[in-house]
């Protein structure tokens, strides 16, 4: 059922407009406002899946409605409905948000399918939304020991502002679980992330994936091809394993942090980006500079914000509610029954020795679980955890 609300100080036409959309469709629920401020109060109070608005009405007008809907629900559609005389408005409303606009008297064709299109856009964003949660919850951080919380205290505190940060930590400790709170809670959270693992791309191709090559740039490049710093422009760039990358990208890694520029491989021309960068490391790079492998200079314009993350071994306490996270997600995704650990399943996997950290962790949780009994006993863990 899509709920849709028409604003209009004509009675009339407010009719005629309930009447066509009535008739189009059983699953359009309309309702009416005789006017903005009465159109408001609805808004407010309800959920909407469309607002056809006139543009001139007493006490508040389209626009004055439009500018004020798109403070508190953003994600509704608004359709403007124009006068002949209020063409040049009803297109300055496009600029503020809206998402269409009819005239007076609306064409039958043009006003359905201007409404069909609204509701899927409506659609789309409550799917993206859904989706977006979704993938929230792949990296949500599950613990309350002390070293967690504050990482958490610090990317609520880090995540609304521009400063770049490093993130530092062994491998499988969740690094790039910090990045994606990072992004997400930001202001650039609608824009993409784009992650680069520095270390899984040769060295000879890094600067072309960074920023992108023209096409003759080498024997391969048969064409022009954008990077991942214009991909992730107005949004972030997480540049993973960043002690890996070549001294060479280093430099251009650094012009883009300090010109917010970018040049492709072979090109002459820069290319503008506004790029957040966050970095992550399990190397010491203060080591890797002492030994020439790393710049001095680009350490310190990405470790504006240093975020270490712990090993599993230094938050034990974490470890309970990490199993029964795993254990909830495995059965998930396997479409299983859930199983417990015992009290002393749970004990043996705290006191063991995790050189793996959080990935390892998850390793062992599922293979118990495919290996183990009904209830993971301690005698599970000791045939199949270190296996």
């Amino acid at each position: 059922m899509s709920k849709i609300l028409i604003i209009e100080d004509e009675a009339a036409i407010r009719r005629v407009l309930t009447k066509i959309l009535s008739e189009e469709s059983d699953s359009y629920q309309v309702e009416e406002a005789e006017d903005g401020v009465a159109g408001y109060e609805k808004i407010k109070n309800n959920d909407y899946d469309l607002v056809l608005c006139d543009i001139k009405m007493p006490k508040m007008d389209g626009v004055e409605l439009l500018e004020a809907v798109k403070k508190i629900k953003p994600e509704i559609p608004m359709v403007m409905i124009s006068g002949h005389g209020d063409m040049e408005t009803a297109i300055n409303t496009m600029r503020l948000g809206a998402f269409d606009y009819i005239s007076k008297p609306p064409d039958l064709n043009r006003l359905l399918n201007t409404v069909r299109n609204a509701l899927d856009r409506k659609q789309l964003v409550v799917e993206n939304k859904i989706l977006k949660k979704k993938v929230s919850k792949n990296y949500t951080m599950i613990g309350e020991s002390e070293a967690i919380n504050h990482i958490k205290v610090m990317i609520d505190k880090v995540a609304e502002t521009e400063a770049r940060v490093l993130i530092t930590g062994p491998n499988g400790t969740g690094k790039e679980l910090v990045a994606h709170q990072l992004h997400e809670k930001s202001a650039r959270a609608s824009f993409p992330l784009i992650e680069v693992n520095c270390a899984a791309i040769p060295s000879e191709l890094i600067e072309s994936e960074l920023f992108g090559h023209v096409k003759g740039a080498f024997t391969s490049a048969v064409k022009d091809r954008a990077g991942k710093f214009e991909a992730a422009d107005k949004g972030t760039i997480f540049l993973d394993e960043i002690g890996d990358m070549s001294l060479s990208a280093q430099a251009k890694v650094l012009r883009a942090l300090q010109e917010s520029m970018i040049t492709r491989v072979g090109a002459d021309k820069d290319i503008k980006v506004d790029v957040r960068v966050i970095a992550a490391t399990n190397k010491d790079l203060k080591t890797e500079i002492a030994e020439g492998r790393f710049r001095e200079d680009l350490y310190h314009r990405l470790a504006v914000i240093l975020i270490k993350v712990p090993s599993l071994n230094e938050r034990r306490d974490d470890i309970p509610k990490l199993i029964s996270h795993f254990a909830e997600k495995i059965a998930s995704e396997q479409g299983n029954a859930l199983k417990k650990f015992s009290a002393d399943a749970v004990k043996l996997l705290q006191e063991y020795d995790w050189t793996g950290n959080i990935r390892e962790l998850r390793n062992v949780v599922e293979r118990l679980i495919i290996l183990g009994g009904s209830e993971i006993s301690e005698n599970d863990v000791k045939l199949f955890a270190s296996k």
